[in-house]
């Protein structure tokens, strides 16, 4: 009989701050982004500060983070309403296949119908094949291109 893992989804503590870290650093080594201490520790201060509009949630297995998700609100002009943004995503290696990615979009959908948002929106990259798997199972996908503008290039 398989052995069903349970995850544990829950608001970051300032006790996870190392665990986090070591998530975070394996995030945008997926993604390829330059390696930047700076970045880390910003990120971490922005989370930390209830002014900031970062927020994280983190899945944890048997009691170890496995898992995180930033996420914001966000207005929504067009509808007059207010959604959540989920910036990032990401579960360790060595966790992949037991729901963690689940459990934090589930915990973001719930928190979201809380809230009386009107979405939970999030982009990734084409070829991540694997997150997307997960995602088309669990949202809809939209037809909307993404182009980012860089400061001062106009």
């Amino acid at each position: 009989m398989a052995t069903v893992t349970e995850v544990a989804v829950r608001s970051i503590e300032p006790e996870d701050r190392v665990r986090w870290a070591e998530l975070y650093r394996a995030y945008r080594e997926f993604y390829r982004l330059t390696p930047d201490d700076a970045v880390i520790e910003r990120v971490w201060g922005w989370i930390l500060d209830p002014a900031n509009e970062v927020a994280c949630l983190v899945a944890s297995v048997d009691g170890r983070v496995v898992g995180l998700a930033h996420y914001r609100r966000f207005a929504r002009p067009s509808s007059g309403t207010v959604g959540l943004f989920l910036d990032d995503l990401f579960a360790d290696a060595e966790a992949r296949g037991q729901g963690v990615g689940r459990a934090l979009l589930a915990e973001l959908s719930r928190l979201s119908a809380r809230e009386g948002n009107s979405v939970v929106r999030w982009i990734t990259a084409a070829d991540n094949t694997t997150a997307r798997r997960l995602y088309d199972g669990a949202a809809t996908a939209t037809s909307w291109v993404t182009y980012d503008l860089g400061p001062g290039s106009l």
